[in-house]
């Protein structure tokens, strides 16, 4: 089918918009490309300390017969998500070895978890650590070794660092390599009930520690549908995947032949062979609207709305929040995986997964299905399986039903007619809220304001009893330059326990929500932020706001709100302890969360 009409519509747009960026960097790609397999450069004092350590690989290494492989690992056994990476590096290197080649170890960058540092002080680091992760990979990279990359990463910064510091080197080929969800544990819908008990004072820490532990129970990714699984599916629909991998549990055989795999693929995508493909022409402008179209489809994570920003910038294309928000118009929500259901990864995996899910696109001209792939050109090859037979890795055309119409979708059977993103403008500046996980009758919140300048003052007011009747609350000196622009997940439980009561609630802030909140409306990323004297840092409480996601408006009522002086917020003691004083040139130089919130300055 050919592409829809306003699909091609905004590509177009997109090329144009970034004709001169796109252009300077496909130069400087080209340029290190023609330079030939790095190592032939190297003195053989160079080549001698690179090949030092490599036991059997240093002849192999010496000769430059063979691809070498850098592996960027994220592995740290802390995280469940980051814990399987461990054997990844042997496995790699067996693979390699098995087709001719070699790997090594690159080098290896910091994977914190969001879900440890939530409500804490460590999560004002957390948007830093993705830029810090693509400068790790770049150091990783930098010696020039490399025939091409694999990449070890899940979480939600992780992931979108690994592939700004990829494009960096995006002459190489890069895949990306998955440790999959841990296995289903406590339905994720019983642990937010006990959360939300837990807030409301209805149960004691011991009856919520059981159930964080029933829930996060072993090695993987956790299994609801936030910032780290939608990494995942965007990886499909962006091509650097192997089809298939994503949801593939942890600890399996076929989790094993699919890491052997990538380390095979990779290196028969490099420019010793015939079959060239760097990532700079896999991470084009299609691709990038093909992961908004996928981000859409799944009801995947607002945060994903600042780093899909941050990636394109990294290869020079400009998106921007009008971007999502016209393509949200005209694509149907194809998944109910929680917090937008009930089921969890597993559940969507089985039930077709993404293998459907891009079908179901791909039928709707949703999607540009040439794009460029580690599996090759197509994105009908993110439409196949994959299977152990006889002990060997091949791909089967996946199902062309679902298997369970509650969690997968179709084009003619949409849970939802649009993706449930939807931009906000008004006199309270310009943010996103996601609603497909909203209910209907709470898309357009009119009600006055309490203003705070933490979540810890405003789940004070809660316990306090303050919170009687309908309130917007608005939490502001929470952007990028203020504090780091932290999520504010921690507010879940108690704004769901006023809508629970019956009131009309709704959050306004320029900080994030996670990607496993959405239930209680939520205008977020709002810019200009606070401390650069947005509308929002004039907001005082009593003033009437109105939310509504209906007709994208974010407005402050009352009228004399603009001719009041800005609030100011003394943030010196956030800006020390827990390695915060260490991310101070990071505070000064980055940019608005609509840019991609980055301190590289594109």
């Amino acid at each position: 089918m050919a592409v829809h009409a306003k699909i091609q519509e905004i590509t177009d747009r997109i090329i144009q918009r970034s004709a001169a960026s796109r252009d300077a960097y496909l130069s400087r790609m080209r340029a290190a490309a023609s330079k030939g397999p790095s190592r032939a450069h190297l003195s053989c004092s160079g080549q001698a300390h690179a090949f030092a350590a490599a036991g059997e690989d240093q002849g192999a290494l010496a000769t430059g017969i063979g691809g070498n492989l850098g592996i960027v690992t994220a592995y740290n056994d802390m995280l469940s998500a980051h814990q399987p990476f461990e054997v990844f590096p042997d496995i790699l290197r067996d693979a390699a070895r098995s087709v001719g080649g070699t790997a090594q170890v690159a080098g290896g960058v910091p994977a914190m978890c969001d879900g440890v540092t939530q409500g804490e002080a460590g999560m004002e680091l957390s948007l830093f650590s993705r830029d810090v992760i693509a400068m790790a990979t770049g150091v990783a990279l930098s010696h020039n070794v490399f025939d091409a990359a694999v990449f070890l990463g899940v979480c939600d910064k992780i992931v979108p660092g690994l592939v700004i510091g990829a494009q960096a080197f995006g002459h190489l080929p890069a895949v990306f390599v998955p440790a999959g969800p841990m296995t289903s544990g406590l339905a994720n819908d019983d642990k937010a009930m006990v959360r939300q008990k837990f807030a409301a004072g209805e149960c004691g820490r011991e009856e919520l520690m059981a159930a964080e532990m029933a829930a996060y129970h072993g090695p993987g990714t956790c299994t609801f549908y936030g910032t780290a699984n939608t990494n995942q599916m965007l990886m499909e629909f962006m091509g650097l995947h192997l089809p298939g991998s994503s949801f593939v549990t942890p600890n399996t055989g076929m989790r094993m032949a699919l890491t052997a795999e990538g380390a095979r693929r990779a290196l028969s995508l490099s420019a010793l062979g015939e079959n060239y493909t760097p990532v700079c022409d896999i991470l084009d402008e299609k691709a990038f609207v093909n992961g908004m179209v996928g981000l859409m489809a799944t009801g995947g994570s607002t945060n994903l709305l600042i780093h899909l920003v941050a990636m394109a910038r990294a290869g020079g294309i400009v998106l921007t929040p009008e971007d999502f928000s016209d393509i949200s118009e005209i694509v149907p929500l194809l998944a109910r995986v929680y917090p937008n259901g009930l089921a969890d990864v597993n559940h969507f995996h089985a039930a077709g997964g993404l293998g459907l899910v891009i079908r179901e696109l791909l039928k709707g001209g949703l999607l540009h299905p040439d794009t460029m792939t580690v599996a090759g050109r197509g994105l009908a090859h993110y439409t196949e399986e994959p299977f152990l037979q006889d002990g060997e890795l091949i791909w089967r055309e996946g199902t062309e039903t679902t298997l369970n119409d509650k969690i997968v979708g179709t084009i003619e059977t949409p849970f939802a007619e649009t993706g449930g993103l939807k931009r906000l403008k008004g006199s309270l500046g310009t943010g996103v809220i996601k609603v497909s996980a909203v209910k209907p009758e709470f898309h357009i919140v009119e009600a006055p304001a309490r203003v705070f300048h933490s979540q810890e003052d405003a789940k004070a007011a809660f316990k306090a009893g303050e919170f009687t009747g309908d309130v917007i609350v608005v939490v502001r000196f929470q952007g990028p330059k203020a504090n780091g622009m932290p999520e504010l997940h921690s507010l879940t439980p108690m704004l769901a326990i006023l809508q629970g009561r019956g009131q009309k609630v709704a959050l306004v802030t320029d900080g994030r929500m996670s990607g496993a909140s959405g239930k209680v409306p939520a205008a977020i990323h709002v810019c200009p932020e606070a401390v650069d004297g947005g509308p929002i840092a004039q907001v005082q409480d009593g003033d009437m706001l109105r939310l509504d996601a209906v007709n994208g408006t974010l407005e402050n009522l009352s009228t004399e709100a603009a001719g009041r002086p800005i609030a100011t917020a003394d943030l010196t003691g956030g800006h020390t302890g827990t390695g915060r004083e260490l991310f101070a040139p990071f505070r000064a130089s980055v940019g608005a969360a609509e840019t991609g919130a980055c301190v590289f300055g594109w």
